[in-house]
Formats: structure tokens, sequence, C-alpha cells
């Protein structure tokens, strides 16, 4: 394994243009692979990403005795409702997906289990579904800080059915991760043998297209969902996942963003391969930021063309005042964006950065000031003023800090289309999602010096955060 790279240098980068194919999407992986190994029967899952996320889930799965095999582009993993191993340690890197939709399964699997991370997971939040479990009958502890992983599971005794043997009912709030869900819903099967399983969300539900996508799959596998009403969710008595024999993974559309976001400030056409037509992921919609924000896209069955007048030609995009709750990891890529803009814009409910990879609207507030932009920041909002003078193109290269966030190494990318080198310390942090991130982005990009005009003259350079 070759060592990890301390930075890259990225050359000022004055247009794009060419084809590029996105890897398969993170989020779809990581659900199947796990639906898979849950479901009787064998699935052939094809384009999985292979990236540092799914590399945990699979090596949990095998660490569980879930039979996988690989094959090319193909794993062929052969599932059952219960996993073979009643033990296991399981490190689960910084994959919160990984963490949470593991901890809901492995809850009632009558096993004795521990799952744990980098130092980043053992700061994340996982209180809320350890409650929802723990009072169905769930046996788990905290290793350390309480409402945190480390966290270890010891065999449950599920609590007795509520009411006349109708439902059995469990309670997660919404508002700190979509993730709790998530893991919830692809757990409950396992937990409506003898009754229906009435799941109700207090609170305010972020991210709702993740759960979108993860009901959609549970779907492909059997199993359907009934929602009676916004945030109560109904899994009927006796259901199982079974095996769809072959699912085809889709292009990931929150790593498309900083491709499409290439093709917008440098012209195009950007041609990007892999986004289907009617994708089941929310961040699938952030064509709909780059269109508000000047872009001209053509969407294909498989692919997005973006292109736009280019930066280098004195365009600029038009600033946004946007909710981003429902896709904030593509929220980051229009952060980057606002350094173009023709004003302010403002990122609007995104307060789940704050318990993301990193705390992402400090980080991003303190990494966008370096490219003078003016920063002002609440518990979730971010407002960014552009630069009143371009950054000087002269000097050696801004160095950003990627606080072992993949996607903040990734986004910053694009601040080379200032006509500036850029320095990205620790870029092999988007091994995460994307390890070949660099290589496909520079494929895309024509590198030369120019200067973009000044933007907003007379407008002062707010520096609040």
């Amino acid at each position: 394994m070759s060592a990890r790279r301390p930075f890259i240098d990225l050359a000022p980068a004055k247009s794009a243009r060419g084809r590029v194919r996105v890897p398969g999407s993170k989020s779809i992986s990581n659900r199947v692979l796990l639906l898979a190994a849950l479901a009787a029967g064998t699935t052939r899952l094809l384009g999985v990403l292979r990236s540092d996320d799914t590399t945990v889930m699979i090596d949990a799965l095998r660490a569980l005795g879930v039979p996988i095999r690989e094959s090319d582009a193909m794993l062929t993993i052969d599932g059952a409702s219960t996993f073979p191993k009643r033990a296991a340690d399981l490190y689960v890197g910084n994959s919160g997906l990984s963490i949470r939709t593991l901890t809901a399964v492995l809850a009632f699997a009558n096993g004795r289990y521990r799952l744990s991370g980098i130092a980043r997971m053992h700061e994340r939040p996982i209180g809320d579904l350890v409650d929802a479990l723990n009072a169905l009958g769930a046996r788990i502890e905290y290793e350390a800080g309480h409402g945190y992983p480390p966290l270890r599971i010891a065999p449950a005794s599920l609590a007795p059915v509520d009411g006349e043997g109708r439902a059995r009912l469990m309670r997660v709030r919404g508002d700190t991760s979509s993730q709790f869900l998530t893991g919830l819903l692809q757990a409950a099967p396992l937990l409506s043998a003898d009754a229906d399983l009435v799941i109700e969300v207090e609170g305010t539900l972020i991210s709702r297209p993740y759960v979108d996508l993860t009901i959609a799959l549970m779907r492909r596998f059997g199993v359907d969902v009934d929602e009676e009403c916004t945030n109560r969710f109904v899994i009927a008595r006796g259901v199982r996942y079974v095996s769809p024999g072959h699912v085809a993974v889709e292009g990931d559309a929150s790593s498309a963003s900083y491709l499409l976001a290439a093709g917008l400030l440098g012209g195009g056409p950007v041609h990007v391969e892999g986004m289907v037509r009617n994708s089941l992921q929310g961040d699938a919609r952030f064509v709909d930021v780059l269109i508000a924000m000047g872009a001209e896209i053509a969407q294909g069955d498989n692919t997005i063309d973006v292109r736009s007048p280019g930066i280098a030609s004195g365009f600029r995009l038009r600033a946004i005042d946007a909710d981003f709750n429902d896709i904030p990891d593509a929220a980051m890529t229009a952060a980057v964006l606002a350094l173009f803009a023709d004003g302010p814009s403002t990122l609007r409910n995104i307060g789940s950065w704050r318990v993301k990879e990193t705390d992402r609207i400090a980080a991003m507030a303190c990494e966008l000031k370096k490219f003078g932009a003016g920063i002002e920041t609440g518990d979730d909002w971010l407002r960014i003023l552009p630069p009143r003078t371009p950054p000087d193109a002269a000097v050696s290269p801004i160095a950003v800090d990627t606080y072992e966030d993949h996607r903040i190494a990734m986004c910053f990318s694009l601040a080379t289309f200032l006509g500036v080198p850029v320095r990205i310390d620790d870029p092999d942090c988007v091994a995460k999602t994307f390890p070949d991130y660099f290589e496909r982005f520079e494929s895309l990009v024509e590198q030369g010096r120019f200067t973009i005009p000044s933007a907003n003259p007379s407008a002062p350079a707010s520096t609040r955060a």
C-alpha cells in the first residue's frame, strides 16, 4: 500500500471539458451490501463503489460470517436473515452509515459485538439510535463517552408487543441524522416477526431523500414500508428480505457534483457518465442548483452534460439563497461555487454539517476565508460574500486544510478556477468515497493563469464567523 501523500498542488484552472465517469454511489453501495447480506438467496451486485467506506462494510460483513465473492466489477453475496458469527469486533473507520446501520441490525442478532472507528467517529453522536433500540429491549452500552461510539452489544430480549398484539412501537429523533432512521428501517424486518413494527420520528426529519433511498432499496429486496403519515413508518409483520438476484449501483450523485461544477466554472462541455435519469439519490437535485447559478444542463438516460460561458471569459455565477436540508453533501460544492457569484449567497438548513466528518460549517468558513471570501455563520446556515478582489495569482499555492474530510478536499479543487494554484493537504482522504478523484478532475481541466474580474467592488468584505 502506497504512503499517504501530505499534499497535492493543483495548478490554476482555465477551462474544463471532456468525458468522465463517476464511481458507484456510496449511499446505495453500503445499503445494498447490508440488504444483500440479510436477504434470502444469492445477490449479484454490479458497480459497487470501491472505497474506504465500502471496504469497512464489506470487511464487517465478512467478520460476521457473510460469504462475499469478488469478480471483476461484480460482488456476489450469499445472504440469510441471521449472521453466522455471534461474536465480532468490527471497525468502521469514519463511515457513519456503516456504524448506524450495523448497530441497528446487530442489536437483536443474539450475539456479542463491538463497534469502533477512528477518533472522529467516537465524536459523532449515536445516542438517539441507541436509545430507540434499548427501549425495545436491546442491550447496547457505551464503552467510553455516553452517546458516542465505541459500542458494545450483548444479546437482547425483544420487548413484548404493545396493546392487543397489533404493533410494536419505536421512536427515534430525526433532527441529528437521517441515518438513525435508515438503520431502524433496514433492521425492521428482523424485529417484526410477530407484530407490525411502527417507527415514529420525533422532531424534524433532515435529509429526507436518504430515507426515501433506503425505502426504495428495501422494496427492491421485497420489503415494503408504509408511510401512514408524515414521520410514521410501518413495516408489516412477517416480512423478510428476499434477493432480487441482481442489483446495478448507479453513479454517485454527490461525487458528480464536483465534476458538474467544474463544467459550470470551466465552460464545458463536461459530459458526466453514470448519472441515471430519475436517480434514487437526493443529490441528483444538485443540477437544479447549477441551473439556478447559470449552467446549461442536458440530461440523458445515463449522462449529464453541463456548459456555460466559463469564468475565464468574465462570466459570473448568479448568487443563491437556498435551503439545502435535502442535499447537505452537495451543499458543500455550492459553498465553493459561491466564491464565483455576483453577490452574497446563503446556504440554509445545513445544521447536519456540524456532526459529519468534521464540523463542516466551521471548517468551510475557515477555508473559504483563505480565498478572500467574507463569511457569516449560524447554527445551521452559512453566508458567503465573494472575494472583493481576486486572490493574488503570483503567490504560493493557497493551502486548504481538509480535516480528514473527503468532501472538503474535493470541493476546494474548484477554487483553482479563481486563477490561482491550490494546495490540498492530505489529498488521499478522498479514498473514503472517490479514490481517484484528483486524476479524474485534472483529466478535464486545462491549466492556465488568468485574472477573473473583481466582484462587488463597493461591497464590504464581512469576516464574521
